[in-house]
């Protein structure tokens, strides 16, 4: 049976867990696990490797969280990066939960249970006010125009290009994108254009008036290179300098880069309090500076910038003295 965790601020998670425990009777591998204000998200993570460690199966785990981009999130984004079959659904609510405790008892995959519960908890949200109808959006793609239409000047317009290991989250949805003002957001990243889950979920966090997208990064060339695309005004998310540099060596006219925030993670070394590097990220970025990009090393726009060269000095000194 796929393992369920509940994952919110506060002791959110322990009443719904009760709730749900009222209306489809006591659950077997199912926990709750809160973030408390004096909590590390490195002991948020630590107590959800705990509860899944007393589940039956731990090749499939669902976790339950209530804010995308939040720090329950976050950890368990870090946590399925290491499990293929492990899955995320956020914005949790009572509908969510109860569809989830009646799908797993027919389907073994987490991911089969997130994409089946969606919807449930969407249509769980009503109101008794009326609410006038939506206009229609012309969602009409660029592939439906004519191969060689030139749209404006014809050149894609990159009002932000960034690295966040966590790509799509609160700070992106909501600061980066009142300060750059895109009609576009663009996930460039291999790995998830694989993943239909996360697609999904980062198409869905999109502020409200900009589409989200997730293409591979051979797609952003195509695109860069299109003349359909000369009216997008768009911010490109990567989750690390390594596909940066590989993204304009194919052609994307990237010349400044925003360093927001990279996860640490084995064979890293922290920086500053939000960036941790590899060597291999240290030798990306030294290329990308071969490349007369320049860097913005802010976690949001009001943060001052701080200095890429000395962290990438840092970055070496520590790393060398992981070898010694």
């Amino acid at each position: 049976m796929v393992g369920i965790i509940l994952a919110t601020h506060g002791e959110f998670a322990e009443g719904i867990l009760q709730s749900g425990t009222m209306i489809f009777g006591e659950q077997e591998n199912v926990k709750a696990v809160t973030l408390h204000p004096s909590d590390s998200p490195e002991s948020l993570k630590e107590r959800m490797l705990a509860a899944i460690a007393t589940f039956d199966n731990q090749n499939e785990v669902l976790f339950l969280v209530d804010l995308w981009g939040g720090t329950p999130f976050n950890q368990a984004n870090t946590l399925c990066g290491k499990h293929p079959n492990w899955a995320i659904v956020a914005g949790l609510n009572l509908p969510m939960l109860i569809e989830a405790y009646s799908s797993r008892l027919s389907m073994d995959s987490a991911k089969q249970v997130a994409t089946a519960i969606i919807e449930s908890a969407q249509e769980g949200i009503r109101t008794t006010i009326e609410i006038a109808a939506k206009p229609q959006v012309n969602n009409q793609q660029s592939n439906t125009i004519p191969e060689g239409t030139v749209l404006g000047d014809g050149k894609l317009k990159i009002v932000l290009a960034r690295v966040d290991s966590r790509l799509l989250h609160g700070q992106v949805a909501t600061s980066w994108t009142k300060a750059t003002n895109p009609n576009r957001i663009i996930v460039v990243s291999d790995s998830v254009a694989k993943d239909e889950l996360r697609k999904k979920l980062i198409e869905e966090a999109a502020p409200p008036g900009v589409k989200a997208n997730v293409v591979p990064i051979k797609k952003i060339i195509e695109v860069a290179n299109d003349p359909r695309f000369g009216n997008t005004k768009a911010l490109l998310l990567f989750e690390n300098p390594e596909d940066v540099l590989r993204a304009i060596e194919g052609g994307v006219d990237i010349q400044t880069l925003n360093v927001g925030s990279m996860a640490h993670s084995v064979g890293k070394v922290m920086v500053n309090k939000v960036l941790s590097m590899s060597t291999e990220d240290v030798d990306a970025f030294e290329k990308l500076k071969a490349k007369n990009v320049k860097f913005d090393v802010r976690k949001v726009p009001n943060d001052s910038n701080d200095n890429m060269d000395e962290l990438l000095k840092k970055a070496k000194q520590e790393l060398a003295g992981q070898k010694n």
